[in-house]
């Protein structure tokens, strides 16, 4: 019988990371488990606890975080090809909504690592001319990722008020911008538009399904694009946004792709939370790259 690692991010999910780890741990070891515990207090510590951890050859690993921690060690985690518990504790916890993850429950979603069911699913990758990122989620760019970006450069107020207010500032400062994409090598088109996603999965924000019906197992990228809309527009957008409906729009248009390329004078590109480049993009998609523990009995992926 092997060991099972435990990453833990203490301050995912404004501190919940470190409660959620305690229970996960007192649970695995109750039911007999050997488990290391890593823990780190930074993205580069958490990387370099990562590359640690896997060194040891554990069974599984456990993360102890949200949609940020892990895409944060996506590169060494495919790489070992160790099935990953993921224990939701971040603010978004957007993948475990897609995969039917236990979300207000430690000790369920932590059980997944003895007695969960192993699921392939894709990972997207984003290219830019400085970097190469993988995401677990959905890809920003446009409005939404400014709204993103925003809101990590603000230092007050707190919680959800902050997302708002950045909400508020962006619309102020509303542009069009001049998109140029092309998906799967087809011939480039430009168009002034809002946003564009390219969804693994369906949500972001914390359940905001814009790219609703994305599948994470499908092999495909999702591309929503919204074209230019005014601030009053946009607004009675995000109703239908929130809960799904916003496909239906003239203004919206949505395929799927392999690979999508983007670019934009002023594009920032956000997913899982992080930054990962502005300017351009090549998005695409690795079929069945990290195996997952789901819930056995589940439907999805």
């Amino acid at each position: 019988m092997g060991h099972i690692a435990l990453l833990s991010n203490p301050f995912a999910g404004k501190g919940r990371g470190r409660a959620a780890s305690e229970l996960a741990v007192a649970h695995l070891r109750s039911r007999g488990a050997d488990v290391r515990v890593y823990s780190g207090d930074s993205a580069e510590a958490t990387t370099r606890l990562a590359s640690r951890a896997l060194d040891a050859h554990p069974d599984g690993l456990v993360v102890i975080g949200g949609d940020g921690t892990l895409s944060g060690i996506l590169d060494l985690v495919c790489a070992a090809s160790v099935p990953v518990t993921l224990v939701p504790a971040g603010t978004g916890n957007d993948l475990a909504r897609a995969l039917d993850l236990p979300r207000h429950d430690v000790t369920a979603a932590a059980e997944l690592a003895l007695s969960g069911r192993p699921a392939t699913i894709d990972v997207g990758e984003v290219r830019t001319p400085e970097r190469v990122a993988l995401f677990l989620t959905v890809a920003a760019l446009g409005f939404d990722a400014k709204v993103s970006d925003r809101t990590n450069r603000l230092k007050w107020p707190h919680g959800a008020l902050r997302y708002y207010l950045a909400l508020v500032i962006e619309l102020v400062r509303l542009r069009p911008l001049r998109f140029t994409v092309s998906a799967d090598g087809e011939a480039e088109k430009t168009f002034l538009g809002t946003l564009v996603a390219v969804g693994n999965t369906s949500s972001y924000g914390g359940g905001m399904p814009v790219c609703v019906g994305a599948a994470a197992d499908d092999g495909l990228l999702d591309l929503v694009q919204v074209a230019r809309v005014g601030r009053l527009r946009l607004l009675r957008l995000f109703p239908l946004l929130l809960t799904g409906r916003h496909l239906a729009r003239r203004e919206v248009s949505h395929r799927r792709a392999r690979t999508v390329t983007v670019s934009a004078p002023g594009l920032v590109v956000y997913a899982d939370g992080e930054r990962l480049g502005e300017g351009e993009c090549t998005i695409s998609v690795r079929a069945a790259a990290l195996t997952v523990m789901v819930p056995a009995g589940g439907t999805r992926p």
